[in-house]
């Protein structure tokens, strides 16, 4: 079902490749814990035509039933991808601009500027992103504003929502 880095799911028999006039958003999750925020990012990767890249070891089998409960029968409208490590799609995608997403980052999102085809990169639920790839591109690390000292951090799939809809509104593909 699910291919290696340069794959896609398949849902039947019907691989869902991507046409748009611009080059599509990825969201790449890094090692995602959480089946159901994983179904959840799935199904608005479907809605935006946005690429999902799964990298490293998932915390669930892709056989999850709430992942794909969260996905509901959305799949076939998601191009998913896989990756063993973050080399490789970096390696991939040598040209790429990647964002890397942290509470720690002192830029808001807002502030970025986004180009169609850029690359939102998600750390896993427990732990986020590593340091170290936050600290050697601290201008491609954005954060979303916490208001309440008391909250933490926001839930993987509405951090991924809240940006991707930044990013689609900035490069004009909302249709509006």
């Amino acid at each position: 079902m699910l291919l290696s880095g340069s794959g896609y799911i398949a849902a039947g028999n019907m691989l869902r490749i991507m046409t748009t006039s611009h080059p599509p958003f990825h969201i790449v999750l890094i090692e995602p814990e959480i089946p159901p925020n994983t179904g959840n990012i799935a199904r608005l990767c479907g809605a935006t035509r946005t690429v999902l890249d799964l990298v490293g070891k998932l915390g669930f089998s892709i056989d999850d039933k709430h992942l794909k409960r969260a996905g509901l029968d959305y799949w076939h409208t998601v191009e998913i991808r896989q990756w063993a490590s973050f080399a490789e799609i970096s390696e991939a995608f040598p040209n790429a601009r990647f964002w890397y997403t942290s509470k720690k980052s002192g830029k808001s999102y807002v502030q970025a500027e986004f180009l169609p085809g850029d690359f939102l990169v998600f750390g896993k639920e427990s732990l986020g992103l590593p340091d170290d790839l936050l600290q050697r591109h601290p201008e491609q690390s954005l954060r979303i504003p916490i208001l309440s000292p008391s909250v933490r951090s926001l839930n993987l799939a509405n951090a991924a929502a809240i940006i991707l809809y930044e990013a689609l509104r900035q490069t004009g593909q909302l249709g509006e």
